[in-house]
């Protein structure tokens, strides 16, 4: 399906949107990616959703990117008497192992790994951020701690720990298992929560063995401090803005999430911005202003996504929320100061030859009118890069892996289509003439620029660059002159 905008939209599936004619929906209304939350829904219901997004994928016989969200290990305080307690500030609490039910003075966290790592003037945040803690003293039993804004902290009630990077791994036994299902099943993209360290997205990937790539999700200080090296472990990125406020102060947010952003672009990698981007209409079937600008400064600044959370999952809108996304994104890149911003962000980047020709392609599409950039691509490595240059004319991605076009469905400007495997130059040819003229993308009198390599079915080996006529190319009487 051929969008009239880059970038990608990323839609959470949930109980407001299981259904056959629900997802479809979506799709048509502007859905790109679809996301599987694993933090909610059992196998089952996992394997459902997974079935009926292929369903959707082959009776409108456009490939469908799919996202499975890992949990993460989950840091929860214990049980109290009479389910809560009203801490005030400036009161002394305390964190132990103790199995007992809690009180106004204490209560159970059974993470010993956190106590091992804490130090005192160390920030414990509970309720997602409602309430603070400072550690006046600790040891590896227990955390006492001086109340700095108090409020009502109850059962199971989460505990982030913002400043110190914890012992632990960032996939708990629930979350190995459901790694091995989503990918026996069959997933583009793996999101890998509670990412403090390259090490996390190493243990990930040997993990998923190349049955889907790695996606991490920045949600924590830790992460930010070595991003460099996360994003050169990684796949793909996700700012994950929800947990970054909690763990950081929240105006923060904002410039981190541009860095990040800048990052990714400059690396060419997929990233996506993700939190309460149209929150409100989880209850409503307009979002606020504010949001809309959110969404559309995402936009501005060159992300491959954006994503819908609640707001299609759980929402009372869920394909209003979508159909707002994509009119926000349209108009948005309709701007000309669209243009302007995305290609002064631009990173010149022309270290191998597979840049080197991307790079050419947009200059040369750009300078003599062609109207597609036509990308033959194996691993989908050349298609990306074609994306990071981000031109003004769109990219069409051919490749004979549906695995591979699926996977693709994330990256902004890329509509991907399924080819035969090419053998010879001259395939590849005929392959980019047919796909873009039956997807619209161009017409008889116009002119494509086609990218492939050579040896034909290897990745990584793009070499040669092609502007193609297509009237020449459509004729069959001039096949022998490729």
């Amino acid at each position: 399906m051929i969008r009239n905008r880059n970038i990608k939209v990323v839609a959470t599936l949930g109980p407001a949107s299981s259904s056959y004619e629900t997802i479809r929906a979506l799709k048509t209304e502007g859905a790109d990616v679809f996301r599987l939350n694993m933090s909610h829904g059992r196998h089952d219901d996992i394997a459902r959703l997974h079935a009926t997004i292929r369903k959707v994928e082959a009776d409108m016989n456009a490939p469908i990117c799919i996202l499975a969200d890992l949990q993460g290990p989950k840091l929860r305080c214990g049980l109290f008497e009479g389910g809560g307690a009203l801490l005030v500030d400036g009161q002394s609490f305390r964190f132990d192992l103790e199995g007992t039910a809690g009180n106004q003075n204490r209560v159970q966290l059974p993470h010993p790994e956190i106590f091992r790592a804490l130090t005192p003037g160390a920030t414990l945040l509970v309720n997602d951020g409602l309430i603070r803690m400072s550690v006046i003293d600790c040891s590896d039993q227990h955390a006492e701690c001086r109340v700095m804004v108090g409020g009502r902290i109850s059962d199971r009630k989460g505990v982030n720990v913002p400043d110190v990077v914890l012992p632990l791994a960032a996939l708990s036994d629930k979350d190995r298992a459901d790694l091995e299902f989503v990918c026996e099943l069959g997933v583009e993209w793996l999101a890998l929560s509670f990412v403090q360290r390259p090490e996390d997205i190493e243990d990930a990937r040997k993990l998923a063995k190349g049955r889907a790539r790695i996606l991490s999700k920045i949600e924590k200080p830790a992460a930010v401090n070595c991003f460099p090296a996360i994003l050169d472990a990684s796949d793909a990125i996700m700012v994950a803005r929800g947990d970054l406020g909690v763990e950081l102060p929240i105006q923060k947010v904002p410039a981190i999430q541009k860095q990040l952003v800048r990052g990714c672009r400059a690396a060419g990698k997929p990233v996506i911005v993700a939190t309460q981007m149209l929150e409100s209409m989880t209850g409503s079937p307009v979002p606020t202003r504010a949001e809309v600008s959110d969404v559309a400064s995402a936009i501005y600044d060159g992300a491959d996504a954006v994503m819908l959370s609640a707001e299609s999952a759980a929402g009372q809108f869920p394909v209003d929320a979508v159909q707002m996304m994509n009119a926000i994104a349209e108009e948005t890149e309709q701007d000309p100061g669209y243009l302007e911003a995305i290609e002064a962000a631009r990173t010149p980047c022309k270290s191998t030859v597979s840049e080197a020709i991307t790079s050419a392609a947009r200059e040369i599409a750009e300078t003599t009118a062609l109207k597609t950039i036509c990308c033959y691509t194996m691993s989908g490595s050349t298609a990306t890069l074609a994306a990071r240059e981000r031109p003004r004319v769109p990219i069409l991605a051919l490749t004979p892996d549906p695995s591979v076009a699926r996977r693709l469905g994330l990256v902004w400007g890329l509509s991907c289509a399924p080819v035969d495997p090419a053998i010879r130059f001259k395939g590849a040819v005929k392959a980019a003439v047919c796909a873009a003229r039956d997807m619209g993308l161009a017409g008889q009198d116009d002119r494509i620029a086609v990218t492939a390599g050579i040896p034909f079915n290897t990745a990584g080996t793009t070499n040669i660059l092609r502007v193609v006529s297509m009237s020449e190319s459509l004729d069959a009487q001039s096949e022998a002159a490729f």
